[in-house]
């Protein structure tokens, strides 16, 4: 018969308030930046919610309430909701990354707005996630067949993002990167592959950090669900 330890359900309630306080911030950080642009007649919906950025966060948003309330009720978080906070783990680091290291510097266009939200979304959030996965107990094991998981969203959004494009007459990209005026195609075609891969390669470290976690802590202490 297995046992649960002593401080095990402690730590998935602090977690469990963690992952609420911080999904409610960020909820409230979102919604500020909406309405600041808003005050400011600078809000396009559709400009503003294509953003892979804003996506993810909305994604965040939701893994991290959700999360919230299966720590505070449950032993264990259930193997479908960690492969979605798996997969939005991803994205989170390479938003961050991008971020910091493709576009932190480049002047924007147009409305400037504030910038501590994006301090929030493209630092803080990740950082928090990443520390999420690596510290908080009662996460299963993942098979690596969930990787499959990871790609689905940036490829439908990257289809989305270039239909939007061509729409627009090739005029609208939400990142230099992805704009072949910028490098050209072949530098897109690049870009997209080597993110997507990351991505899975991001991913791939997550399912056997989540495979290693639960043969360390295997034995006597074990919870089951």
């Amino acid at each position: 018969m297995t046992r649960v330890s002593s401080t095990y359900l402690p730590a998935r309630r602090v977690a469990g308030v963690i992952r609420l306080v911080v999904g409610i911030g960020l909820a409230v950080t979102i919604g500020i930046q909406i309405g600041d642009r808003v005050a400011n007649d600078a809000f396009d919906p559709w400009e503003y919610f294509s953003y892979f950025t804003i996506e993810t966060s909305l994604m965040n948003i939701v893994v991290l309430v959700v999360g919230g309330m299966l720590a505070l009720r449950l032993t264990r978080d259930t193997p479908l909701f960690t492969t979605v906070r798996m997969a939005t783990l991803s994205y989170a680091i390479v938003t961050g990354l991008v971020y910091n290291l493709l576009l932190r510097g480049i002047p924007r266009e147009g409305f400037q707005g504030l910038s501590w939200p994006n301090e929030i979304v493209h630092v803080w959030v990740p950082i928090v996630l990443v520390l999420d996965w690596l510290l908080t107990p009662g996460r299963p094991a993942l098979p690596w067949r969930s990787l499959w998981v990871v790609p689905i969203y940036p490829v439908a959004w990257a289809v989305y993002t270039f239909i939007r494009a061509a729409l627009s007459g090739g005029v609208i990209y939400p990142y230099p990167f992805l704009d072949p005026a910028t490098g050209g195609w072949g530098s897109v075609i690049a870009y997209v592959i080597g993110l997507t891969a990351f991505l899975v390669g991001l991913g791939a470290l997550a399912v056997l950090w989540s495979r290693m976690r639960v043969r360390k802590n295997s034995g006597p202490r074990e919870v089951v669900a």
